[in-house]
Formats: structure tokens, sequence, C-alpha cells
């Protein structure tokens, strides 16, 4: 009994000469995998345009009880590559519409949203259950690491005491696609009563949840990218999408800056390229340090430092501010020319004056950033008076520097966008009979 037949192309030449082999052919040499009352229909095709690399047409198949469903590729799990690769985009960019349809439909409402998160004076409570539940967690995630205090709340243990976490000064942010979903339904009056703001993230502001809520983010009708139609997918992302804007607005509203994002985030790799520059700093007892009006000899012999050797000398004038570095190149570029009457010279003869610093305070990321462009190994550390405080190392940053994308080993397992897709052989997946091929 035949279940299915998909054909992928490449391009409408590939898609015309295919067509009018269906047309001649009729499919009369795959009847025999077929029942008596089963034929294919050429006019029966449906067309679905893929913008980057290819087209997929769907032939759908007449029986004597109707159509056939054209999901039975995507059910049936017999997916080659290639036909795995096309229903991923597939659904990709079922997600992407929706998206770009939910950016068009944000209206005042959403202002209005982002008034209350910006003037809430306690914190944001979040709220919903299922798949939805899951989104709302990462929205509180995000809230709270932007600059919005925010907690999250199981919509099942709040009505068994769990609504004693909500305060006057709070503001509840409700996510359900439905707007029905009785666990959220029947927080609804316990919210009134307590008389906090409801903000509600639902498909319809007629729901019961968009009429109950101060304000309502509607979301409109999504189609579930699910073959199905049932998982939630492109509604989920949808609700995401809605709750980083409402994060991000609302940080930037409250002029959250790099310093304030990195108090919250101490911890990892982003913690330590948003951490400052006296974390990473070797301090004054481990830097060497001299005068700027003793000789070349004199500070070799004099600066010696116990523990890990840094390549530079910070040098000072008499009042203690910075102005030069001497690095072990220096010291190499003077052996190298043969000039070794300045060893016995005021090392400012041979000095890098007025070199590049940071302040204290700087961000660790600006530092970094500084020694990438220049190609610097030793960077100073200077206080307000500009006075060496510490040093930063190329040795101990070097984790932190950018890193630049390597070239790809096997770079014809990447398809180009504008590169040529063979068309596959036509392929019917029948039961219990395998596959043929056209």
């Amino acid at each position: 009994m035949l279940d299915s037949l998909s054909l992928f192309f490449h391009n409408r030449d590939q898609w015309s000469w295919i067509y009018r082999r269906i047309q001649k052919h009729n499919f009369i040499h795959y009847n025999k995998l077929c029942s008596k009352k089963t034929f294919i229909a050429p006019s029966r095709f449906r067309r679905y345009n893929h913008p980057t690399y290819f087209s997929i047409y769907i032939v759908s198949l007449v029986k004597d009880d109707g159509i056939m469903s054209t999901e039975a590729l995507a059910l049936s799990g017999n997916l080659s590559p290639f036909e795995q690769l096309g229903y991923a985009r597939q659904i990709i960019q079922i997600e992407g519409r929706a998206l770009g349809q939910l950016a068009n439909r944000l209206d005042s409402e959403f202002c209005h949203a982002l008034k209350l998160l910006h003037q809430c004076r306690g914190n944001v409570i979040v709220t919903g259950i299922g798949k939805a539940g899951v989104i709302g967690q990462k929205i509180m995630a995000t809230l709270a690491s932007t600059g919005t205090p925010s907690h999250w709340l199981h919509p099942a243990e709040a009505v068994h005491g769990d609504l004693g976490r909500i305060h006057r000064d709070d503001v509840v942010l409700i996510l359900s696609q439905s707007g029905e979903t009785e666990e959220i339904v029947r927080l609804l009056p316990s919210l009134n009563e307590l008389g906090v703001p409801i903000l509600a993230i639902t498909s319809q502001r007629t729901s019961t949840l968009g009429q109950a809520a101060t304000v309502t983010i509607e979301l409109g009708n999504l189609q579930e990218a699910c073959a199905l139609g049932l998982a939630p997918t492109t509604s989920t992302t949808a609700m995401l999408a809605v709750g980083d804007a409402l994060a991000l607005v609302t940080s930037r509203m409250r002029r959250f800056g790099r310093e304030d994002f990195a108090r919250f985030h101490p911890g990892g790799s982003l913690g330590n390229k948003l951490s400052k520059v006296e974390d990473h700093m070797r301090p004054m007892q481990h830097c060497r340090l001299a005068l700027d009006d003793q000789t070349v000899r004199e500070v070799l012999i004099r600066v010696g430092k116990p523990g890990r050797r840094s390549g530079a000398t910070m040098l000072v004038n008499a009042q203690g501010v910075l102005s030069g570095i001497f690095t072990d190149s220096d010291l190499a570029r003077l052996f190298e020319q043969r000039r070794d009457k300045d060893l016995d010279g005021p090392i400012r003869n041979v000095m890098t004056p007025n070199p590049l610093r940071v302040q204290a305070g700087s961000m660790m990321t600006d530092a970094v950033a500084i020694m990438s462009e220049r190609k610097i190994s030793e960077l100073p550390v200077v206080d307000a008076s500009d006075k060496p405080i510490g040093l930063i190392d190329i040795t101990d940053v070097v984790a932190l520097l950018p890193k630049e994308p390597l070239p790809t080993k096997s770079p014809a397992t990447k398809i180009a966008p504008n590169a040529e897709i063979p068309l596959v052989p036509l392929r019917v997946v029948t039961e219990g009979d395998g596959e043929m091929e056209a």
C-alpha cells in the first residue's frame, strides 16, 4: 500500500523536468505497489518554497476515501539525511515567520507592560504551567540578570501557600498560550484579591486570562511547527521572544550597564570577561619597579622579584608617577645592537616613554582589547594619580584574548547558500515492500 511520496528539488528546471515525467508516465510502473483503488494525481501538487537552499514539493496521494495526509513523511520516521535537513529548515522557517509577524503585532499594550515592569517597586513574579512554565523560568532568569528583580512561582504550589510570596508592590507575569489553563485560571481570583497588577502573555485577549489581566500582550493565532500541530513549539518560541524583549527594553530603561551586568555575573567565563583589572593584575609586591634615573645595569641587579617573573619593569619619576616601561625585548635589542655603553646610562634613555596603561576600576575586556590590538604583553595598571598599582601580564590573561576563527578542515561538508544540490532520486515509501527508486 502506498503511504507517501516526497520529491525534493533544487530549482525550477528540475521541477519542470520531473513534473513532465510524472504527467507522461502517470506512475504506471508503480501500480504494482498500489491497491487498485489508489492512484497518484499529478494535479494535486502542493509547493513549499525554502528561501535559501531548495524548494520542497510534496505530492498528495488520492484514494477512494480522500487525500492522504502530507504529514506521512514526517511521521513515518523513515527520513534520509536530506529530508531531515529539509524538515528541520521548514520548522525553523515556520517559527521565524511567526516571530516576524509577532514583531509587527506589538502595540501600545507592550509599552504599558514596560511601564509596569519599570515602575515595579517589588519583584516580578513569573508563573506558568507546562512548557509555558519552562519558558517563564527562563524569562525570570533573564529579568533578574538584567536588573529587574524577579522570582518564579509554580501555579500549583501557589494555591497551597506560596501565594504568600506575592506582595502588593509586585507584578505578576503569567504565561499561557490558551489563557484557559485550569491551574492559571484558579490563581486569578486570589491575585485580584491581593491587588497586584497582572501582565499576561497569551494568544487571545478575549481569553479568561486576557480579560482578567491588567495588561495583555496578545500573541495571536500561531501555527505550531510540530507536524501534528500539537506540541508547543512556535508558541513557546514567541513567548520567549516577548519575554526577552520585555527584559532587555526594561533593562535599557533602567540604564543597566556592563558594570551592573558584571556585578550579577561574577563566575565562569562571562564573569572573567566582565571583571575588573584589579581581579587579574599582578600586585606591586610581584612586579618590578624602578626609578627612571637609575642605570640599566642597576635596575637589572636590584629589581629582581621572587615567584613568576614578569617580562617588564615599570619605571617611575621622583614623584612615583609612571614614566616608562622597559621590557625584555628592549634589553635584547641593546645586546643585538652591541650598545654596551647604554647599560651604564640612565634607563630613561632606552625605555619606552609614556606607555599604554589602564586605570584601576577599568573592565578587563577593555584591557584585553588594548593588549590584543596593540600586540603588547604587559599593561601597567595605575591609580587616579597615575601611580602604578599593578601589572597585567599576557600569560595571566591569555584565556581571555579574542580567538580568531579557525579554518574549516572539511569545507566540502558545509553547504554554501548557492551550492548545487543534486536531485534526490524519486522515492516511494510503502508498507512492507521497502523502497523503489525511479
